[in-house]
């Protein structure tokens, strides 16, 4: 095979963190807090505890600021290539940039660290090199993923031929 034809992908996982909130659903959110926090600030404001307005404020900006930082980690993806020269893991963090890891596929071994109380982890290791991957995941997508990333290394390290020549002849 020459260097200018792409090796095919046997696996392929891309993974991404659950966001069940859409950018609409996040300004609905926000204004309903701010509604809220308005006509709360506004009753104590005419009961004379004017001070309120200040705390109040300040738990409505935390709030803005942690559901935006929620929102930003939408760009986080990770993708999982398995071919027959490596697997590559390519990363993009919450702020956009990117990453690209590649380990050999003959050497790897996929491996699900159980941790008690809490998800397992899944590393992928080759030749001294070990990676976590998929940690937006929960416990059965990992198990899932796991099952599905050993099997496609399996059956890469593990090929079965067909030769029609080899094949019993029938009756």
């Amino acid at each position: 095979m020459s260097e200018s034809q792409p090796d095919p992908v046997v696996f392929e996982a891309e993974i991404t963190p659950h966001r069940s909130l859409s950018p609409r659903g996040l300004r609905l959110i926000v204004g309903s807090v701010c509604l809220v926090s308005l006509c709360t600030t506004s009753m104590f404001w005419y009961l004379g505890a004017w001070p309120i307005a200040g705390f109040n404020g300040g738990e409505i900006l935390l709030a803005m600021v942690l559901l935006r930082t929620h929102a930003r980690s939408r760009k986080r993806r990770e993708l999982l290539l398995l071919s027959g020269r490596s697997l590559r893991i390519l990363r993009t963090d919450a702020q956009g940039r990117a990453s690209e890891h590649s380990l050999a596929p003959f050497w790897l071994n996929v491996t699900l660290q159980e941790r008690p109380g809490r998800v397992p982890g899944l590393y992928v290791s080759a030749r001294g090199q070990q990676m976590e991957v998929a940690t937006a995941l929960g416990e059965p997508e990992k198990r899932d993923l796991a099952a599905a990333l050993a099997d496609a290394v399996h059956r890469l390290k593990n090929p079965v031929f067909d030769n029609p020549q080899l094949r019993p002849e029938p009756g």
